[in-house]
């Protein structure tokens, strides 16, 4: 979602773009335009550690007119303070106040989407704020020799078209829609002629097993497990060339929206309200029960009817209606 920032700042005026973040991070930053450098953030989530951020940020002294600081705690606007940046903006969240020089009140109702609220930042702190038309949404770029090699590494053929699946959400188990489920759109895809690709963590593997535990027999060989088996830089290049996505409401989601694919995007204890995935190709699945969104890791009531009752053929239907979708 921040590329939205980087993509404006560079409309406005081409600049140079560094973007300290978490390691992982560094596949994605490393593969959009608007960005100079990333810069590893050596800290877990939630660690202070005031000196090591001391240290990190006078090591950046005189680098940089600018910073914006997009995460609203506290601790993420030491290392800017430090590092003698001359403008600091974000939002006003925790007292950050001396933190943060270039200080906006957040009006959430003004502001409902957080690609709105990170473009803003780039905009006078008294302007509009801006339609999502007109903000120019997260577009990767994917090199097709590292796509190559990605294939060659897993041992992906490229002679049918290719369904991905993201059963996984590292959020909980509100957010994933029945292995069941997949399964029969999965069923549905290779019975079509083409083969599915699961993907996902070291954490969702179990549950893309179960998937393809669920298919016939004589239809496991076209589904290739690749949770836990790539690295995040290999599953953005093989989300690349895929030719149709089915994901719960996840990270890979919006990854294969930046990708340009053909999305189905299935949502149950969340709402497509504040960070829906930004494509011309997006279907978005979600029944609007009375109970969600919830915005609960797992189901309170216990049912999970949200997705539950969710069923597959809405999914295929959808599928079926994106542009660019093999027929």
């Amino acid at each position: 979602m921040a590329q939205t920032l980087f993509a404006e700042l560079q409309r406005q005026r081409p600049c140079d773009i560094d973007v300290l973040a978490p390691a992982w991070c560094r596949p994605l930053l490393s593969r959009m335009p608007e960005v100079r450098q990333a810069l590893d953030l050596p800290f877990g989530h939630g660690e202070l550690k005031l000196r090591q951020r001391r240290a990190e940020g006078r090591a950046l002294r005189g680098g940089y007119d600018r910073a914006f600081v997009l995460p609203n705690s506290l601790k993420s606007a030491l290392i800017p303070f430090w590092a003698g940046v001359p403008v600091r903006t974000g939002w006003r969240g925790e007292m950050r106040y001396g933190l943060l020089n270039d200080v906006r009140k957040l009006d959430k109702e003004r502001y409902p989407l957080m690609v709105q609220r990170f473009v803003a930042l780039a905009l006078d702190a008294d302007a509009p704020p801006p339609p999502l038309e007109t903000i120019q949404p997260p577009r990767l770029r994917v090199d097709s020799d590292a796509v190559a090699a990605a294939r060659a590494d897993q041992r992906l053929a490229d002679d049918r078209p290719v369904l991905g699946l993201c059963p996984g959400a590292e959020f909980g188990p509100s957010k994933r829609w029945p292995e069941y489920h997949y399964a029969a759109v999965a069923r549905h895809w290779i019975g079509q002629g083409g083969r599915v690709w699961l993907f996902g963590s070291g954490k969702d593997r179990p549950v893309a097993e179960q998937i393809v535990e669920a298919l016939p027999e004589a239809q496991r060989g076209e589904a290739a497990i690749l949770a836990g088996a790539t690295s995040l830089e290999q599953a953005v290049d093989l989300l690349s060339v895929t030719d149709a996505v089915v994901s719960n409401d996840s990270g890979l989601m919006h990854i294969a929206a930046a990708l340009g694919r053909p999305l189905v995007a299935v949502y149950g204890s969340t709402s497509p309200g504040f960070t829906p995935p930004l494509g011309e190709a997006v279907a978005i699945e979600r029944l609007g029960l009375e109970c969600s969104p919830c915005f609960q890791r797992e189901c309170p009531l216990g049912h999970l009817n949200c997705l539950r009752q969710l069923e597959p053929d809405r999914v295929i239907q959808a599928l079926a209606r994106l542009p660019g979708v093999p027929r």
